[in-house]
């Protein structure tokens, strides 16, 4: 099978249209259709479904959407194996750091590491709310990512590095003492608090705190950037709770004067390596993951 069949047939998936997907490519629309066609044939299944709106998937679709993603990142790193052969390592590798966690915090260093080791290793990182990390490592877009929980999920395996406590953190204004002692949670009912959304692992963690102590959180506003947040908890609008590693780095950057505490009954989640377990790790990204793992048990120093 032509390769480039497949390619076409993900960016069409990922833009949601033929026409957009023609722009993309760079090549004509009816070329772009008759390629789609040709490998509808090939499969002998509808694997699109086109309508105004753009184009949706079939089972079909999204079983050959998958292995496309699979098969083209293994001719990728057939094409590096053979041209780093005997030299050093070369390739691409996809990462991605769980927003508001410690793998926030690493992902400079994970690529100054890797740059300063592996020059040939071309690093991906991303660090998005919007996407389902296990997924994309199950659909090859990704080779790994550090993100909350601990499975199971069919199709990928999770290697628990680190138990991340929540803190409290707040301005003075609002009379919270700066003490050593965890802050009861019953004391912050009214403190006005800056979350992310319910479906973030953050905002599920503290709900829980608080649903299992009977009490509500009193969300004052939703917000999904730690720059915005740290600014807004910095003008004393509201307060937050965040993993240590990020509550911490909302005090550095602060010029006002702001009270970190712990919380009990204790909130925490486990950070964890989510790999495919259906496919082995290249050479160039077995690398990425050892310094991932350095730079993650220092955080436990």
């Amino acid at each position: 099978m032509d390769t480039r069949r497949l390619k076409s047939f993900i960016v069409i998936v990922d833009t949601g249209s033929i026409t957009r997907a023609a722009d993309v490519l760079h090549i004509a629309q009816p070329a772009l259709s008759q390629q789609l066609a040709a490998l509808e044939d090939h499969f002998q299944q509808k694997l699109l479904l086109r309508s105004q709106q753009g184009v949706t998937m079939t089972e079909a679709g999204r079983a050959v959407y998958q292995h496309a993603q699979t098969i083209l990142r293994q001719m990728d790193l057939a094409q590096a194996a053979v041209k780093a052969a005997g030299e050093t390592l070369v390739g691409r590798v996809s990462v991605g750091l769980v927003p508001f966690s410690s793998a926030a915090t690493l992902s400079a260093d994970l690529l100054i590491e890797t740059r300063k080791r592996h020059p040939g290793i071309l690093l991906h990182l991303t660090e998005s709310v919007g996407q389902t990390y296990s997924q994309m490592i199950m659909n090859g877009r990704l080779e790994m990512a550090l993100i909350h929980g601990t499975g199971p999920i069919k199709g990928v395996r999770f290697e628990p590095l680190l138990t991340e406590d929540f803190y409290l953190v707040a301005h003075r204004d609002f009379g919270i003492e700066d003490l050593d002692a965890p802050l009861p949670v019953a004391a912050l009912s009214d403190v006005p608090l800056l979350m992310p959304p319910p479906y973030n692992f953050v905002r599920r963690a503290v709900d829980l705190a608080f649903s299992r102590a009977r009490l509500s959180l009193n969300v004052v506003a939703e917000v999904e950037i730690v720059r915005t947040l740290a600014k807004v908890v910095n003008t004393g609008t509201g307060a937050t709770i965040m993993p240590k590693a990020i509550a911490e780095r909302i005090l550095s950057e602060s010029s006002e004067p702001l009270v970190l505490r712990a919380i009990t009954p204790k909130v925490e989640e486990t950070l964890s390596l989510c790999v495919s377990d259906q496919s082995e790790l290249s050479a160039p990204a077995s690398a990425v993951k050892a310094i991932l793992l350095e730079l993650t048990n220092n955080l436990k120093k």
